[in-house]
């Protein structure tokens, strides 16, 4: 039977392997698993990647290079078109983008981009915006305000990491 001969009737369900039913079946005794060995007994499985034995192919292979995954920032993007949905004159920030969809939650950091036309104006909250984007909601008479991080907050904790100091004992100290 070929592939183009397979019918919606003929062939479109395999039969399963029936094990264990006599050595005229050819699957009989020990049921295609051969004789001893771990492989034999139930409940054995084998590690996917070994290879018998031979170098398995994750330790031939040099390992080179530096993946960025663990410290890359992602933004989550809005467009400008997007911004339509809320009321003239009304404050967009992440929680507003977070309760009515636009982006999965409010620990995002949310990028707002220039895709579209904007008619209404708006006060707009965000961690980075494109040029065209504010460009936009500023000629609608809005504002556009980027959130920052304190950065000085965070190289307090890193700064007294070794010792054995509360946050309030190590601002005292600066």
């Amino acid at each position: 039977m070929l592939d183009y001969e397979i019918t919606s009737v003929v062939g479109k369900h395999k039969a399963r392997k029936r094990v264990g039913r006599g050595t005229g079946s050819g699957h009989g005794k020990t049921c295609g698993r051969g004789h001893k060995g771990s492989c034999s007994r139930s409940g054995a499985t084998s590690f996917s990647l070994y290879e018998g034995g031979q170098m398995p192919l994750f330790r031939r292979l040099p390992k080179r290079g530096f993946s960025n995954y663990k410290f890359a920032t992602y933004f989550e993007i809005v467009n400008v078109s997007q911004l339509e949905r809320f009321d003239d004159g009304a404050d967009v920030g992440v929680e507003q983008l977070s309760s009515s969809g636009l982006i999965p939650n409010c620990k995002s950091k949310v990028k707002i981009l220039g895709d579209g036309e904007l008619t209404k104006k708006l006060q707009v909250t965000a961690h980075k915006f494109s040029k065209t984007a504010e460009q936009k909601i500023m000629s609608c008479g809005g504002t556009a305000k980027i959130i920052t991080e304190n950065p000085r907050q965070r190289n307090q904790k890193s700064k007294f990491k070794n010792q054995n100091l509360s946050l309030r004992q190590a601002q005292d100290r600066l």
